[in-house]
């Protein structure tokens, strides 16, 4: 089991702590838990420690060619200073890993892959990438630290720095004395910034960030906290929503995906699904009653056929109900009614659009 820079900052606050990935992260603090630390971030600002999220340099001459013809975006619809989201997917269009890339130019790309799909991801790239191109695992290099919530831009601008980026755009600049990058990104569907400090000096910007959200009623969050908000939004988790088994076509990912690229990796595959159209789709649901869905537990129409699972399933803090994302028959529409086998007892959902609540991204 690893540790994040800020273990010990964790542990001085007796946060709840479970394996993510292979690494110890924080659930939940006491005094506050999932439900006031979901809360502070749609209403007022919250703090995660996400440094277990991987690192990866990818430079040299033809860099940004290279990994567009594996990964399923566009890399060119972006300029320099810019990020993007984007899947790393197998010949059959199962997803390897869903990540983001930080283009500082065409022959220097920073990627943030998934914890525990990162040695995964540069092993395909090492593996298939030309002799000039250097591929470097920086996992535990760098921290990462997300600022999440309407006040954010306030904690950004108590630093001296101007919080008016646009969407997916960053920055190289300094937060505490410490070289970061700054990035508009997020996976809690508020306005947000991702900080990326050196590992070394992860925990002197925390501190600094932890100073500043105090006066402005924000909490320190974890991860299960990071899943409510996500899972509202209807957010993809690998392993869940995207996985080997799971294409981007069936999590409705599809907008991830260059379709005007002559190929990257899985293209015919995926282009083959797209047409065929007859595919399980990752849908939402939201419980009429109250059951509480988890992931694994199986979904039927009304007529009792089994039509799909539950792929992440929670109690939702802002809508004061359980709700599902899970992988069903394509059959199924929008304010459709279906059946959760929530531990023996049949709980019913509505199909609902997505996100389940507004989105205050940009």
């Amino acid at each position: 089991m690893k540790n994040s820079p800020l273990a010990d900052r964790h542990i001085q606050l007796s946060a709840k702590m479970a394996d993510f990935g292979g690494w110890l992260m924080p659930i939940e603090y006491p005094g506050a838990g999932v439900l006031a630390e979901h809360a502070a971030v749609r209403e007022k600002v919250g703090i995660f420690d996400v440094s277990h999220l991987g690192k990866v340099s990818v430079k040299g001459p033809g860099a940004l060619e290279f990994l567009n013809s594996i990964f399923t975006n566009d890399l060119n619809r972006i300029s320099d200073g810019q990020a993007q989201y984007t899947l790393h997917c197998n010949t059959s269009g199962g997803v390897i890993d869903d990540l983001i890339v930080y283009r500082n130019s065409p022959s220097d790309l920073f990627l943030i892959p998934n914890a525990s799909n990162t040695t995964f991801v540069v092993a395909d790239l090492i593996a298939t990438a030309p002799a000039e191109i250097e591929i470097v695992n920086l996992h535990e290099s760098f921290g990462v630290i997300a600022v999440q919530g309407p006040l954010a831009k306030d904690v950004i601008r108590s630093f001296g720095i101007d919080p008016a980026m646009d969407y997916m755009a960053f920055e190289h600049l300094t937060i505490a004395g410490c070289e970061v990058i700054l990035c508009r990104t997020g996976y809690t569907g508020e306005h947000g910034y991702e900080i990326v400090p050196r590992w070394s000096e992860a925990a002197q910007v925390w501190d600094a960030l932890a100073a500043e959200i105090a006066p402005l009623g924000g909490l320190i969050c974890g991860l299960g906290a990071r899943d409510t908000l996500r899972t509202e939004m209807g957010y993809p988790l690998h392993g869940h929503e995207l996985s080997l088994s799971i294409t981007p076509v069936q999590a409705a990912a599809t907008w991830a995906i260059g379709w005007g690229k002559v190929s990257f990796s899985g293209s015919e595959a995926l282009r083959d699904e797209k047409s065929a159209g007859a595919h399980p789709r990752i849908r939402a649901l939201v419980s009429q009653d109250r059951g509480i869905p988890r992931a694994g537990m199986e979904v039927k129409n009304s007529s009792g056929e089994v039509i799909g699972v539950v792929t992440s399933g929670t109690f939702s803090p802002t809508l004061k109900k359980g709700i599902a994302l899970a992988l069903i028959s394509n059959s199924s529409k929008l304010g459709d009614q279906v059946i959760i086998d929530v531990r023996g007892r049949d709980s019913v959902a509505e199909v609902s659009k997505l996100p389940l609540v507004t989105s205050n991204v940009r």
